[in-house]
C-alpha cells in the first residue's frame, strides 16, 4: 500500500465515551446519528462532505484572503483555477453544492419537466422536486448486482435514456445530470465511454447535459485505473475531458475541493449564466463571492490543484481498498468493487432476521455507534422507502445499505483497523441487533431529522 504523500501537522482530540454514555447519547438523539454531537463520536464516517483536513498550503493561502465584497483578489485566484480545470467560460461561486443545485434547477427546469440521472443523491433529488420537476433515475443494469465487480456500475442505462428521449416523455426532459462518482449507488464510477454516449444523445435531442461533479477527481482516478486507453493519462487530464463533454456542471467543493465549505456552477451558455447569476446575487451573495469568505476561496483555489495529484489519489484509493479488505475478512459484505470516497455495507445480508420495515441498515448503523462510537449513514428503506401517514413502510428500498464515508486526509490505518474490528464483533452475533420504528419525521429529506425508537 503506498504511503500517504503528506505528514500530520495539526491534530485534535477525539472522544472515547463509555458504552453507557453512548447508549444515553443515542437515545437522546432519537436514535438518529445525524442528531449526535460531534464530541460524542470516536470515528466519524457520516460524510466525506466538508470533513477533510486542509493542507499547509491551503492554510497559508487562506491567511492572505481578500474579504472585499466585490472583485476580491481571492475570487480571481479561485476563478482562474476552476476555469483552468473545467474549461467553462462562466463560473459562479456558491457556499455549497446544494445551493448550486437550487440555482441551476430553479433556472433551467420548469414544473412538469423531467431531470434524468444515473442516480440523484438526496439533496439533488429534493432540489429537482422543489423546482417542480420530476427526478428520474436510470442506473445501468449492472448496478443491481451488489457483488458484481463490473468496473463502471455508476453508468447510466444508455438504452433506457435513448428510449426515454425518443418516446412520449422525451419532450418533458429538461436536463440530463450525470453524478460522478455515483454516490447513491455505492461510490461507483462512470466511464468516459458512458459520458460520451450521453453527450451524443443529448445533442441529438437538444437536451442540456450537466455533471454533478462533486467527486470529479476520484472518478478520474478510477477511469485511469479501470478504463482501457486511460492508464497513461493524468487525473487532471481525464477530469478535463469529462468537463469538456458536458454543457456545464454543479460541484460541491466540500468533497474534491478539499475544503470545509464551497462549491460552484460552471456554464458555457451566456444566457443561462446571466439568469443563474441574477438568482445567485439575489439569494447567495454577489457573483464574486457567492456566500464564501475570501479565505474559503483561497483554500478552494489550492484544493482543486492538490486533489488531482496522482500520489494523493493513489494513496486515498489504496487506503479505502485496504479497509474494504479488512471488512470483508471480518465477515461483512460490501458493494463491489470498492470505490474511493465510501464503502457500502450490505446490512440486509448481514441482518436477515430484520425485515425492511425494521430498517436493518439503520439498525446496523446504530449498533456501530453503540459498540464503537462509529457514526455512519443508512442508505436503505429509512432513506429511500415510501411510507404511509403512520410512518409505516409501504415500498422498501431495493437494498439495505450502510455508507461508511471516508473523510479526506483525516484518519490513519489504526482508525480503520478499529472500524473493521468493531464490525467483526458485530458479525459474530448479528441476531442480537434489534430493529427500529419511526416516531416522527419531517416532510422531506426524512433521514436527516427523523426520530426513532428501538423495537422490543
Amino acid at each position: 500500500m503506498p504511503l500517504p504523500p503528506y505528514r500530520i501537522k495539526v491534530v485534535e482530540p477525539i472522544a472515547f465515551l463509555s458504552a453507557e454514555e453512548r447508549a444515553a447519547a443515542l437515545g437522546a438523539a432519537g436514535y438518529n446519528p445525524f442528531n449526535l454531537r460531534a464530541d460524542q463520536i470516536t470515528v466519524d464516517l457520516l460524510s466525506d462532505s466538508g470533513t477533510g483536513a486542509t493542507s499547509a498550503a491551503q492554510e497559508g493561502a487562506a491567511a492572505v484572503g481578500d474579504e472585499s465584497y466585490a472583485g476580491a483578489r481571492s475570487w480571481f485566484r479561485f476563478l482562474d483555477e476552476v476555469a483552468a480545470l473545467t474549461g467553462y467560460p462562466h463560473v459562479l461561486p456558491v457556499h455549497q453544492g446544494r445551493a448550486g443545485e437550487r440555482i441551476l434547477f430553479g433556472t433551467l427546469l420548469r414544473p412538469g419537466q423531467i431531470c434524468v440521472s444515473n442516480t440523484h443523491f438526496d439533496t439533488t433529488h429534493a432540489n429537482v422536486e422543489l423546482s417542480g420537476a420530476e427526478a428520474r433515475d436510470l442506473p445501468c443494469a449492472e448496478a443491481a448486482d451488489l457483488d458484481s465487480r463490473e468496473p463502471f456500475k455508476g453508468n447510466i442505462d444508455v438504452a433506457a435514456l435513448a428510449a426515454l428521449l425518443a418516446g412520449p416523455d422525451g419532450e418533458r426532459v429538461g436536463l440530463v445530470l450525470m453524478t460522478i462518482t455515483n454516490n447513491g449507488l455505492g461510490a461507483q464510477p462512470v466511464s468516459m465511454a458512458n459520458l460520451r454516449a450521453v453527450r451524443a444523445l443529448c445533442r441529438e435531442h437538444g437536451v442540456p447535459f450537466f455533471l454533478d461533479a462533486a467527486r470529479f477527481a476520484e472518478n478520474a482516478w478510477l477511469v485511469r485505473e479501470r478504463e482501457p486507453g486511460y492508464a497513461g493519462r493524468t487525473p487532471r487530464e481525464i477530469a478535463r475531458e469529462a468537463f469538456d463533454l458536458a454543457d456545464g456542471c454543479v460541484i460541491s467543493l466540500k468533497k474534491d475541493g478539499l475544503a470545509s465549505i464551497g462549491g460552484c456552477i460552471g456554464l458555457r451558455d451566456d444566457d443561462l449564466h446571466a439568469r443563474c447569476e441574477a438568482n445567485l446575487i439575489a439569494t447567495e451573495g454577489f457573483s464574486t463571492y457567492g456566500g464564501l469568505a475570501g479565505h474559503d476561496l483561497e483554500r478552494l483555489a489550492v484544493g482543486v490543484r492538490e486533489v488531482v495529484d496522482p500520489a494523493y489519489l493513489g494513496a486515498r484509493a489504496a487506503a479505502t481498498a485496504n479497509l474494504a479488505r479488512m471488512i470483508t475478512d471480518a465477515g461483512v459484505e460490501i458493494v463491489q468493487p470498492a470505490g474511493i470516497h465510501a464503502l457500502y455495507l450490505n446490512a440486509g445480508r448481514l441482518l436477515p432476521h430484520l425485515s425492511a420495515a425494521e430498517f436493518p441498515g439503520h439498525s446496523l448503523g446504530c449498533q456501530l455507534y453503540l459498540d464503537g462510537g462509529i457514526r455512519c449513514a443508512e442508505l436503505g428503506s429509512l432513506y429511500l422507502g415510501t411510507m404511509d401517514e403512520q410512518h409505516r413502510l409501504v415500498t422498501p428500498a431495493p437494498f439495505e445499505l450502510v455508507r461508511l464515508a471516508i473523510p479526506r486526509r483525516v484518519y490513519t490505518q489504526e482508525h480503520f483497523e478499529y472500524v473493521a474490528e468493531t464490525l467483526a464483533a458485530i458479525a459474530k452475533d448479528p441476531e442480537r441487533i434489534t430493529g427500529y420504528r419511526i416516531v416522527s419525521t419531517p416532510p422531506i429529506l426524512r433521514h436527516f431529522k427523523v426520530r426513532l425508537a428501538p423495537l422490543p
